[in-house]
């Protein structure tokens, strides 16, 4: 008998040579049908894998993440039998997981288009009801090679593989793809999915290579599941910031400047109150304020680093013979800004942030809406201070990150650390150092995180912060970074309490990364009906006739006078025309305005997707509306 250790520590004794579905079964069949793979001492695994004495398992469903991904990964091998079984002259290059989802890369001429989703899928659910199980074969790296000779997609894929070991998966009636796995027991287990697009993609990205076929799948547990996330993507196309943008006259992009994004006196608004907040959180949390310029001179490029890790991303220009590049961040502008002056410990902590317009030359095909642009504005701060004042300033920045997410309506957050690559500087000392200091800021706040064990920057770790907006997507926006290399490459010192110079530690921190992209999930979360304080329009006045135009503008001018942005529609229009294109541009309160509300002092008003009309004086009116603005409500109702 072997004894093993489950996820809640109870150990359990299985018979020698005991797989994990056994594992599964023993602890109950319930957990035995929603079993898809297994974690033994961490490592992922087949349900047909083996267990020994002192092995810590666990049973992955698809309630679980790595167990979502499995199915996935899954199915899309049941996609490339479909495919393979509809187009035999298939090539398979590779066909890994995305969120949501998963695709395959293949080399087929024909090209396959939506037409044909319909007959793959059919052709999938016949695989999926065999419900034939995945069977895993390992041999060595030289026998896959010539098992695998003359199909350069393949063993190109097992050359990339740092393993002496290579093992394939085959599944039904002689199906066999080269694949890591591990995999769900049988192609029953693949869920609900459906075939979702078709696009071209060069092998490795590289526009020199063959241009394949890349076919996106997705896969749910659930029928139910998948119906509500086509749901979700439906919802999407409705919320789209590029068609809002343009439809709510908000920002606009030109062939002139491709990735370069105009924005319009409307957007300027939205744009104006994100800055104006985050400003006034700088304040709050200490930090000051700085500008650097955009166009620096070339060397400062290669002291930095950006020249031999990212000159590819960098525009470069030339100035009286000398070579120029704009910035493509902004932590060598605030280096230069530190060097300006002697600093003392008595300084420290130095909060520095700047609000600073970067370029960066991204390829023209991801490029896509505010969401990738090539000029943004990033909200980055850079904190100056000695290793023992890491964890509280950690404790500061996730605590501005955390106020800040809220403030504008998301409150579901994930936060991932990551920690030493394998190529990184600095000594073990004073990672295991800045590492430490990031957990425990973490564990000091309560904060439940994700490590990604060797994913932090070559110059340190990073705690990075996601959100999810309201059709569950999630998005990185913050990030916290300890850099071990700029104020070295810098020659950054401060005159310590023994009056030595020492090296100070830099983080860098960014809340909401490019107010761009924010700014773009800004408008598809709230479907471009914004809070009333960050409305580019927070009300409009509307007579109902002529002989109250004036009396409509004399509200206008008094709400204008308060500080609201307040327009009014004093065409000839009928009342409910008005109020539909009130309603089409998603301001949030309408003031019809007669006779009536003349001579009270009064206008009624109707709010944002509500039918019914309130009247009130205007004072109390504008009253309530002051105080949401001040609080931030992110409701427009009364």
């Amino acid at each position: 008998m072997a004894k093993i250790t489950l996820p809640d520590g109870r150990v359990l004794e299985v018979g020698d040579g005991a797989t994990v579905r056994q594992v599964a079964e023993q602890i109950g069949p319930g957990l035995a049908r929603a079993a898809l793979v297994g974690r033994v001492d961490g490592e992922l695994v087949d349900l047909a894998a083996t267990v020994k004495d002192g092995d810590r398992v666990q049973i992955v469903t698809a309630k679980d993440a790595e167990g979502l991904d499995a199915m996935r990964h899954s199915c899309a091998h049941v996609m490339a039998e479909a495919i393979c079984r509809l187009w035999p002259q298939t090539k398979l290059v590779y066909g890994p997981t995305v969120e949501d989802g998963f695709y395959y890369d293949i080399d087929l001429d024909e090209p396959i288009r939506p037409d044909d989703f319909a007959r793959i899928e059919a052709e999938m659910a016949e695989i999926a009801k065999a419900d034939e199980p995945f069977v895993r074969t390992e041999m060595s790296r030289d026998e896959a090679l010539a098992k695998l000779a003359g199909d350069r997609y393949k063993t190109d894929n097992i050359q990339r593989v740092d393993s002496a070991t290579i093992s394939f998966y085959s599944h039904g009636d002689g199906f066999e793809d080269l694949c890591r796995g591990p995999h769900v027991p049988s192609t029953g287990k693949v869920g609900s999915f459906k075939v979702m697009s078709v696009a071209g993609a060069y092998w490795h990205g590289d526009p020199t290579q063959k241009m394949l076929q890349r076919v996106y799948g997705t896969a749910w547990p659930t029928q139910k599941e998948l119906d509500e996330h086509l749901n979700r993507l439906e919802e999407a196309k409705r919320r789209d910031h590029r068609v809002l943008g343009r439809q709510l006259d908000l920002f606009s992009f030109s062939e002139m400047g491709p990735g370069f994004a105009f924005m319009h006196p409307k957007g300027m608004v939205i744009w104006n109150q994100i800055v104006g907040f985050m400003s006034g959180l700088n304040r709050k949390y200490g930090y000051k304020e700085i500008r650097t310029p955009i166009i620096l001179n070339e060397e400062l490029w290669h002291r930095s680093g950006h020249w031999d890790n990212y000159k590819e991303n960098m525009y470069f220009c030339e100035i009286d013979d000398v070579g120029y590049a704009v910035k493509p961040m902004n932590c060598p502008g605030g280096c230069l800004v530190y060097k300006t002056t002697k600093h003392s410990y008595r300084e420290f902590p130095m909060r520095i942030a700047e609000f600073g317009m970067v370029h960066r030359h991204e390829a023209s095909g991801v490029m896509h809406g505010l969401f990738r642009v090539r000029q943004f504005t990033q909200d980055d701060a850079h904190i100056f201070c000695m290793p023992e004042q890491i964890e509280a300033e950690i404790v500061g920045v996730i605590n501005l990150i955390f106020e800040t997410y809220r403030s504008f309506g998301f409150e579901d957050f994930a936060i991932e650390l990551s920690t030493k690559p394998i190529k990184h500087i600095g000594s073990d000392e004073i990672w295991d150092v800045a590492t430490g200091a990031l957990k425990a800021a973490l564990e000091h706040k309560g904060i439940d995180y994700k490590i990604n064990e060797g994913d932090g920057a070559f110059y340190g770790p990073k705690i990075d912060f996601h959100i999810r907006d309201c059709l569950k997507r999630s998005w990185q926006l913050g990030t916290i970074q300890l850099d071990f290399s700029m104020p070295q490459r810098f020659e950054l010192v401060y005159t310590a309490e023994d009056n030595t110079e020492k090296v100070p530690v830099m983080i860098h921190r960014a809340v909401l990364g490019s107010f761009e992209r924010f700014m773009g999930i800004l408008i598809e979360h709230y479907a471009g009906a914004m809070p009333v304080w960050l409305s580019p329009e927070q009300a409009r006045v509307l007579p109902i006739s002529e002989k109250t135009s004036e009396y409509g503008r004399a509200v206008q001018q008094r709400l204008f006078e308060a500080g609201l942005r307040c327009g009014a529609d004093l065409s000839d229009e009928k009342i409910g025309a008005k109020i539909a294109k009130t309603h089409g541009e998603k301001v949030p309160y309408m003031l019809v305005v007669g006779p009536k509300e003349a001579d009270n002092d009064a206008v009624s008003v109707r709010v944002r997707n509500s039918q019914e009309t309130r009247t009130m004086p205007v004072g109390e009116f504008l009253e309530t509306v002051k105080r949401k603005i001040a609080d931030k409500d992110l409701y427009v109702e009364f």
